[in-house]
């Protein structure tokens, strides 16, 4: 049974449309862990990482993790009866998270979900390289497929699945969808096993504009089925991560029989995951690591029949997702940072590479009325000391 919240502890005053608001916290969701593994989806929430108190975490500064705090993280999301997807651009790949620790996190990641049974799938990418000393043509694709080989290896000795990540180097170097082709289809000829493909849009990394070799929807789409489609039994599941839910619904209709659509719509998850007659995506999302109790809920709930109650659930979170992937869409790792914080899950709100200052204080403010509405704040009197604390910080006196 949920304690009685006195109102006194959890009432403050928040900037909400520029004018200071009373505000009482509500009670938290009735969200509860599985008792056996979640069957009906395979679901993973992508994680961030949480730098050590005293690191220096300056914008260019190594990232300096606090492993203990990072790693109990991922416990807590398998606890609930997720894959977790670890060394995602969530953990702040190409934002702050460099390759070496990202090495270690792996590494780490792959012992604690050894010794739990968890479910864990990581990145694999070409971030060690340093994109302006890459030779053009040949030579350049040549060094971004033994960079994806070596960071393929790494993943692999940690016993997870491997995730394609998109290539920055890759999109700077290649000059027609036969280059992806050439360096994605060789990787997928060399698997050992099935890997997920990710297709990250623009909107989480501007870099990344153009993959696949055109910035035409319909034509990246092509090649991307191609690629597929000519290697379907090295490919477990494609990740897709372009806002577009009707763009998603028509490629994973279109899938060889066999690849699962892992759906990365930050925005349109509830509609995606439940699905239709036709079929339904499976989930690999970022806002899975900030509301993953009321998300494995959900999906117990698909597990015993109630697709409605699913549904009803996962929409209900449906509006604080949409506000933490707000553009600029590559700032939402703040949210969930934050509301990591809010949660009693890192002692203070910091994150690798200063991005704790990526989202304004209006933005945060909104962001927490929104996880108390969905239920999200497990401890509301902890939340309310904690957002006091942070308005205080920021000259608003909460």
């Amino acid at each position: 049974m949920t304690a009685t919240i006195k109102a006194g502890d959890t009432a403050l005053r928040l900037p909400i449309d520029g004018v200071l608001r009373t505000h009482v916290l509500g009670e938290p969701g009735p969200w509860r862990r599985p008792g056996s593994p979640i069957t009906s989806r395979i679901a993973y929430a992508a994680a961030h990482v949480v730098p050590k108190a005293t690191a220096d975490s300056s914008p260019g500064a190594p990232a300096d993790l606090d492993w203990d705090i990072t790693l109990a993280y991922r416990h807590e999301l398998w606890s609930y009866g997720l894959g977790v997807a670890d060394a995602m651009d969530t953990a702040q790949r190409g934002m702050g998270l460099d390759w070496a620790a990202t090495r270690e996190l792996i590494a780490r990641s792959g012992r604690e979900a050894a010794a739990v049974g968890g479910l864990l799938s990581c990145g694999a990418g070409t971030d060690q390289l340093a994109i302006a000393d890459l030779p053009a043509g040949a030579a350049g694709l040549a060094a971004i497929t033994d960079a994806y080989r070596s960071q393929i290896e790494v993943v692999r000795e940690a016993g997870a699945q491997v995730i394609l990540m998109a290539s920055r180097a890759l999109a700077t170097v290649a000059e027609s969808p036969a280059d992806y082709l050439s360096v994605y289809g060789t990787l997928l000829a060399e698997a050992d096993r099935p890997v997920i493909l990710h297709w990250l849009g623009e909107m989480f990394d501007p870099a990344l504009r153009g993959y696949w070799g055109s910035t035409d929807i319909d034509s990246a789409t092509a090649t991307f089925r191609e690629l597929v489609e000519t290697h379907a039994d090295k490919v477990d599941g494609v990740k897709v991560s372009l806002l577009d839910a009707g763009h998603e619904v028509a490629l994973r209709r279109a899938l060889p029989a066999g690849v699962r659509l892992y759906t990365g719509d930050d925005f349109n998850y509830p509609e995606l995951i439940i699905g239709d007659e036709a079929g339904h995506s499976d989930a690999l999302l970022g806002i899975f690591a900030a509301i993953y109790p009321a998300a494995s809920t959900a999906l117990q709930e698909l597990d015993a029949g109630d697709s409605a109650r699913a549904h009803e659930i996962l929409a209900s979170t449906q509006e604080l997702g949409r506000h933490i992937f707000a553009a600029p869409t590559y700032y939402y790792k703040t949210g969930i940072a934050f509301l990591s914080w809010l949660n009693g899950h890192q002692p203070g709100f910091a994150m690798v590479n200063g991005l704790a200052s990526g989202r304004s204080v209006g933005h945060l403010c909104e962001l927490f009325v929104l996880a108390d509405r969905a239920g999200l704040l497990a401890d509301p009197a902890l939340a309310a000391a904690r957002m006091r604390t942070y308005l205080a910080l920021n000259g608003v006196d909460g």
